[in-house]
């Protein structure tokens, strides 16, 4: 049996979500991306692969190095299933905006 990594408990992270932000912007070496942070590198290297196990992150070896960057198809992925729920709290709190309009208007 397989062990399978959830997206969702990857992104929860905000180390995991930091790495994310960081590569979006550019490909990063591992080293790279740790220097970023207070924490070791063994601890970052393994935020990095659970992103790699998530499909979030994808490599490219350049010669000895590697290289990191955003799963941009997985993350749009995310994003469309997201959007549904999006739309759905973007709707019931404008409505709960609507109402505290008219509630301090009324007063």
């Amino acid at each position: 049996m397989e062990f399978r990594r959830d997206v969702f408990q990857a992104i929860a992270d905000p180390t995991r979500r930091a790495i994310l932000a960081l590569v979006a912007l550019q490909a990063m070496t591992p080293g790279a991306i740790a220097d970023n942070f207070a924490s070791s590198r063994q601890t970052i290297s393994k935020h990095i692969q659970i992103l790699q196990e998530c499909e979030l992150l994808s490599l490219t070896k350049k010669g000895r190095e590697i290289h990191y960057q955003i799963n941009v198809p997985k993350m749009k992925e995310i994003a469309d299933w997201l959007e549904p729920y999006k739309q759905l709290w973007e709707t019931r709190l404008d409505a709960m905006e609507d109402l505290l309009n008219e509630m301090q208007s009324g007063k």
